[in-house]
């Protein structure tokens, strides 16, 4: 089946965005007052729709245009954001996110660009077979690792982990972090895969920047008791990895 490209004066279901409202371009963040954050870094702003969780905004970044949208937690509901977006004919989406650290030296404060991701998630397996790899652009790849070293901070590059549980279970999951660790994943977060299969099946551009906000195998924290997103050093590396996901959007 040939990706759906929808006529100028549609509207998208979901986002409730106008596909004439949309720009090329788009940055995706999960969290809704994190999109409102990044819109004021935009010049000529707009916000355009309020929708569920699904928050859109455009303006401008360096004269260039921009869609912002968020697409809340977890990969299904961030796939309806991601296939909308194509849908409605842009062309490059950068999500820029918080991932958990998996190699020991991956800690809080540091940034992850996403060279591909283990399909660890339920949607991307309804979408293509299995075995069909999850990876992101090379180029925006490249130039994410470039950018987010202008920053000062740490940057790690490799693949993450996409999985669909946030909290650890007793129940067995099939998901063994320490053996990601020894496969040499560098990450673990919710929404990538999804991003990189719905980009991969409509032919466009797709790229993936983390904040680290914790490491529970390196702080021996498998429960995740002391996880706090909220810390100074973790508010650094989501400034960082936004600013690196904007330079390369609009570049």
């Amino acid at each position: 089946m040939a990706p759906v490209r929808l006529p100028a004066d549609a509207e998208l279901p979901l986002l409730r965005a106008r596909v004439s409202d949309l720009t090329e371009r788009a940055l995706v963040v999960g969290d809704p007052g994190r999109a409102a954050r990044v819109a004021e870094l935009l010049d000529d702003v707009t916000q355009l729709t309020a929708n569920r969780e699904y928050h859109v905004y455009r303006g401008t970044y360096r004269g260039v245009p921009v869609t912002v949208a968020s697409h809340g937690v977890g990969a299904a509901g961030a796939a309806v954001c991601f296939e909308e977006l194509a849908r409605g004919g842009v062309s490059r989406i950068i999500r820029s996110g918080t991932a958990g650290g998996i190699q020991p030296e991956v800690v809080d404060g540091a940034i992850v660009v996403a060279t591909g991701a283990v399909r660890a998630e339920g949607v991307s397996h309804q979408l293509v077979p299995t075995e069909f790899p999850a990876i992101a652009t090379p180029e925006l790849t490249i130039a994410l690792t470039a950018a987010a070293a202008e920053t000062g901070l740490r940057v790690h590059r490799g693949i993450v982990l996409t999985g669909d549980m946030f909290y650890p279970s007793e129940v067995i999951t099939g998901i063994d972090h320490r053996l990601w660790q020894r496969a040499g994943i560098v990450a673990v977060e919710m929404e990538a895969a999804a991003l990189f299969v719905i980009a991969s099946l409509h032919g466009i551009e797709s790229g993936a920047v983390f904040a680290i906000d914790g490491n529970p195998l390196a702080a021996k924290d498998d429960a995740m008791d002391g996880y706090d997103p909220y810390r100074e050093i973790v508010t650094q590396a989501v400034d960082g990895a936004l600013t690196a996901a904007l330079d390369v959007l609009v570049a």
